[in-house]
């Protein structure tokens, strides 16, 4: 009975393979096909988790995971986040197959299918990223329920985000909230706010927060706009007795790094032009990061020099790691565990 079942699977997958075209077909496509719908011209979430499952059940940087099935979950949600967060460029949930065959997604894939160390696969798979992205949102979220609101996110980064930046996000302008409950922000939502926070570079991150500050949403930032949101990191400089630049000398700064072809506004293509425009964005809503560009930290600019294939998410991940790990082995050595030492990096849970 089972062999007659095995015997006709085998048999309905052949004829699927052979009489589908599948072996003319890119690999895209094979993936594609296999993984959607069939009445489907498109991949939903729901559709890479046949992939996590087995990435989870096989890979051996992943092995340590088995004991935690919520921890398995959690790392499977935000490699598929994260894939739609860079892949998925219309942000409607809808991944085409040319979204698919415009992304890196293959290369990632066939990357973490021969590496060992699944934290050197670091677009889309790696634990290390999954574990900062989970632990920046435990961090926010005081009362565990799996929901942040204004308050919450008004403290990541140590309060470097201003009240207006932070308003204008749960106005759900620069992406629809997938919460369900209002006023508060969902994981994945926190999701696609990390990575856009933490790498302005990235063309999803320049979209994110061009919607935020085009504040009528009519396609280009003026000069009203932006003195809006500097408004207030001006006023947060007074606070803090720091001199205060005033916004006139900023505008022309960002003149200066920008070369709009208009200068009276900026445009979307103007920004995705400029290798500064995260900068920008910083000066007018991230106090903590405009300090940093204003100094000019050397040992940055030479982590940028050796490491130029990083991106700005890759070394904040990195760094944030690091600093996670050390502080969960200090918390452990303060509460007596004698083999804290031995214990991995890779397995903070």
């Amino acid at each position: 009975m089972i062999i007659d079942l095995l015997m006709s699977f085998r048999d309905a997958f052949v004829d699927y393979w052979i009489n589908g075209n599948m072996l003319t077909k890119d690999i895209a496509t094979q993936m594609y096909t296999i993984l959607k719908q069939p009445d489907l011209r498109y991949l939903a979430q729901d559709d890479f988790k046949p992939i996590l499952r087995e990435l989870l059940a096989t890979h051996p940087g992943l092995e340590f995971l088995q004991s935690t099935p919520e921890f398995q979950e959690r790392y499977a949600e935000t490699v598929v986040y994260r894939i739609f967060y860079y892949v998925n460029r219309s942000g409607n949930g809808r991944l085409t197959l040319r979204e698919l065959r415009r992304s890196d997604l293959i290369a990632a894939m066939q990357h973490a299918d021969e590496e060992d160390d699944i934290n050197k696969v670091l677009r889309y798979f790696s634990y290390e990223h999954f574990y900062v992205i989970y632990c920046k949102f435990w961090e926010l979220d005081t009362d565990h329920d799996f929901l942040i609101d204004k308050e919450n996110l008004i403290r990541y980064g140590n309060h470097a985000l201003t009240y207006r930046i932070v308003d204008r996000i749960f106005s759900q302008v620069p992406r629809k909230f997938t919460s369900k409950v209002e006023g508060k922000m969902g994981y994945e939502d926190f999701v696609y706010f990390i990575l856009s926070e933490e790498d302005k570079s990235s063309e999803p991150s320049l979209e994110y927060w061009f919607k935020c500050i085009d504040m009528d949403g009519n396609g280009v930032i003026t000069r009203n706009e932006m003195q809006f949101f500097y408004e207030e990191q001006l006023h947060r400089m007074e606070c803090m007795a720091q001199e205060p630049v005033l916004f006139e000398d900023i505008l022309c700064q960002i003149v200066d790094m920008i070369s709009p072809e208009n200068e009276s506004y900026f445009t979307l293509r103007d920004l995705k032009g400029s290798k500064l425009s995260g900068s920008v964005f910083n000066i007018l809503f991230n106090l903590n990061k405009f300090m940093a560009f204003e100094t000019r930290d050397p040992f940055l600019i030479r982590q940028e020099r050796e490491n130029p294939n990083l991106t700005e998410w890759d070394r904040f991940a990195h760094r944030e790691y690091i600093r996670l790990s050390m502080e969960e082995d200090a918390e452990d050595a303060s509460n007596g565990s004698a083999d804290v030492w031995d214990e991995s990096l890779e397995a903070p849970f």
